[in-house]
């Protein structure tokens, strides 16, 4: 499974690390990581169809289905 959220599609981005020898000298030793979403296993139930569909959402995809409503949160995704 993806480490993406089905909601706001976001997934995982590159970064750097500094470390305050890097800040001091402007040469950077640390390399790259990753940096993953907030994601969560979440059962959302929809009214309108009236059932349950579970979820991979990340914490600002969470805010959006709260924002906008199940259903139409869903349908923009095109998850139904």
């Amino acid at each position: 499974m993806a480490k993406i959220c089905d909601i706001t599609k976001r997934g995982s981005m590159a970064g750097g690390r500094y470390s305050n020898r890097t800040r001091a000298t402007q040469f950077n030793p640390c390399g790259k990581i990753r940096r993953y979403p907030n994601l969560q296993k979440k059962r959302v139930y929809v009214p309108e169809l009236k059932k349950t569909i579970s979820l991979t959402v990340s914490a600002r995809g969470l805010r959006t289905i709260q924002k906008k409503g199940a259903f139409k949160a869903l349908k923009d995704a095109k998850l139904i």
